[in-house]
């Protein structure tokens, strides 16, 4: 089937276009329990006998939803742990008369720490944004950021796999190629 309002492939009827959003009209149930299947229309790829549906516009709003979220959870995480240190580094903590937060090293590597958690929020969020906006250059940027955030773990190894599934497949690309907007 094509979109009647843009004209592009759209793969299940009764649903919305993915590229422009516009309603599409419902197929009319003809099949009755225990007749035939019906063939699947003409364009459609076929993959074990099941019409192909394309994995990225199903999954792409949610995928740019759960990497805004996780660009929120690394800048809340930034706060809270720059509100520990505080507490760790201003008082005798449990009773201790010097808390290992005092240390030098610590002290040195704290802004490296909670800069890079800054910058790897913000990195997130435009990641969040190029998926929302269907940016071209959206589905690298998701893929370099999804390899990172495996690092990142429990949430963020769940993002990067979820991320890698859905992105990372040749046939994704050609996917996200077709709904990318310039």
């Amino acid at each position: 089937m094509t979109c009647a309002t843009c004209g592009s492939p759209t793969a299940a009827a009764g649903g919305f276009c993915s590229r422009c959003g516009a309603p599409q009209p419902a197929a009319q149930a003809t099949s009755q329990p225990g007749a035939a299947p019906q063939p699947a229309p003409a364009g459609v790829p076929m993959a074990y006998g099941v019409p192909y549906i394309p994995r990225v516009p199903r999954h792409l709003q949610t995928l740019a939803v759960l990497w805004g979220i996780f660009a929120a959870y690394r800048v809340v995480s930034v706060f809270l742990g720059l509100a520990f240190a505080n507490v760790m580094m201003r008082s005798h903590f449990f009773g201790w008369r010097s808390s290992p937060l005092q240390m030098p090293f610590f002290h040195a590597m704290m802004p490296f720490i909670f800069a890079t958690t800054l910058v790897m929020a913000g990195a997130a969020a435009l990641v969040c944004w190029s998926l929302l906006q269907r940016k071209p250059w959206g589905r690298v940027l998701a893929i370099v950021f999804g390899v990172l955030a495996l690092l990142k773990f429990p949430f963020g190894t769940a993002l990067g796999i979820y991320t890698l599934w859905v992105l990372a497949p040749s046939a994704s690309g050609v996917e996200y190629d077709a709904i990318a907007v310039d």
